[in-house]
């Protein structure tokens, strides 16, 4: 891709990020119409929101970019196979957002040719958006923009780490290997979902473990991480790419391998 078109595309990522904070803000700490989409008694919440959003950000892909896919959480597939595919989590975080929490986030990749080249973690309620691409990962945030870096040398024993849900959303084999990164590190933050991927990147968190994830929960986090100089693997410390599934990401090589020890038995 020309260093011309994904700058173009970069600037209409910022523009799929404030067509969607347009619908999420006003119904943030607000009627929401929470719905649960889950079976058998489970709970899946779901909001106007979530709906409302992809829906925005479909549209405008459609009247700029009517030859490009998108995959979304909420409506599913549409020319998943085209070269550019725009891969949507339009809520991430739906709990935090029905609870109030501003660590809710909007994931927005682009795939070209199957990869993901570029990424957004908005969080418009902080005014915060992270966008990652090969020639860098930076922060729009109140009209600034700086530059994004990962925090380099810490061991695992002086690591801050997260995870969103681990009696939610890991196995029992997952759990034991969570607890045992989770005993040898500094300090743990729990239930911050995708905006605990843009403090990796920021420099603020050093590794992020979490599991059962699928396409639009990872997508956008690779060129962001990536960009900022991290790395965002599978627990067997393979490149993630487009796949979900199992997820750490670590802003140092010598960290990633630590906690690798602990997470690869567990690997799926």
């Amino acid at each position: 891709m020309s260093p011309e078109r994904l700058e173009a595309l970069d600037a209409f990522l910022i523009a799929l990020n404030r067509v969607a904070a347009d619908v999420s803000l006003p119904l943030f700490r607000g009627d929401h119409g929470l719905d649960n989409k889950a079976q058998k008694g489970a709970f899946d919440p779901v909001t106007d929101a979530d709906r409302g959003a992809e829906g925005a950000i479909r549209r405008l892909i459609g009247e700029q970019f009517p030859e490009h896919g998108v995959i979304g959480e909420e409506y599913g597939e549409d020319r998943p196979d085209a070269e550019f595919v725009w891969v949507l989590d339009p809520v991430d975080g739906t709990r935090a957002f029905v609870a109030g929490l501003p660590v809710w986030t909007t994931l927005i990749a682009l795939r070209f040719q199957g990869e993901p080249v570029l990424g957004s973690i908005g969080q418009p309620f902080l005014d915060e958006l992270f966008i990652g691409h090969a020639g860098g990962s930076r922060l729009i945030s109140r009209g600034a923009t700086r530059a994004l870096s990962v925090r380099k040398g810490a061991p695992l024993e002086q690591a801050i780490i997260a995870t969103t849900d681990p009696e939610g959303c890991f196995s029992a084999a997952e759990l034991a290997a969570w607890r045992q990164v989770r005993a040898a590190a500094r300090l743990a933050r729990l239930g911050c979902d995708a905006y605990a991927y843009a403090m990796v990147a920021a420099g603020t968190i050093d590794l992020v473990v979490e599991a059962g994830l699928r396409s639009w929960d990872v997508e956008a986090a690779v060129p962001v991480i990536e960009g900022a100089g991290g790395l965002v693997t599978d627990w067997r410390g393979q490149r993630i790419g487009r796949h979900g599934g199992q997820m750490a990401i670590a802003g140092d090589r010598v960290l990633l391998d630590e906690a690798l020890v602990a997470l690869r038995p567990a690997a799926r």
